[in-house]
């Protein structure tokens, strides 16, 4: 499940759910209003996931972590 897979990434990069949501759909909110329901389109899950595989922390990000 999508939900899971967020969890899970923000877990291991130490990204709180609202840093994800500005850093992947530029939407704090994102990740707060897929737990509440909302759907979403499947291009916006490749979107996400792409994000996901892709993500690459910068120096500043690394030092925090």
């Amino acid at each position: 499940m999508l939900l899971d897979d967020i969890n899970a990434f923000c877990a291991t990069h130490g990204l709180s759910i609202w840093q994800f949501g500005e850093l992947a759909m530029n939407d704090k909110s994102f990740v707060k209003n897929l737990d509440d329901g909302r759907r979403m389109w499947p291009e916006t899950e490749a979107k996400v996931r792409r994000f996901m595989a892709t993500y690459k922390p910068d120096a500043e990000q690394d030092a925090a972590a």
